[in-house]
């Protein structure tokens, strides 16, 4: 994440830089990848599988909601939600000074 090479015998950063702020970049990325992951979850898994026989009484342009998202509503969601995460990780990136994109946009 860092164009500057560490210099010293064991290897790991100096002491002295501050690596506060990659804890804080984790946390967030942890903490996006996690609420993603469980909404993920909960349509493919919960709507797809665990409730389908409820959902299946609701019916949408003439096929059942539950059949509808164990077929492609879980598909749709993930990559939706694939999207969401690149966007949400941009704006962690610019946020911590670690983008890959230059001024222009454009990426380096």
């Amino acid at each position: 994440m860092s164009d500057v090479a560490h210099e010293g015998t064991s290897g790991g950063p100096p002491e002295t830089e501050d690596t506060s702020w990659r804890k804080r970049y984790w946390k967030k990325n942890l903490r996006l990848m996690i609420t993603l992951l469980v909404i993920w979850f909960t349509v493919s898994f919960g709507f797809g599988i665990l409730l389908i026989e409820p959902l299946n009484n609701i019916v949408i342009l003439g096929f059942p909601l539950g059949l509808w998202f164990a077929q492609q509503g879980s598909i749709y969601v993930f990559v939706v939600l694939i999207l969401v995460y690149a966007l949400w990780m941009d704006k962690i990136d610019d946020e911590f000074g670690v983008s890959e994109r230059n001024e222009e946009g454009g990426y380096k």
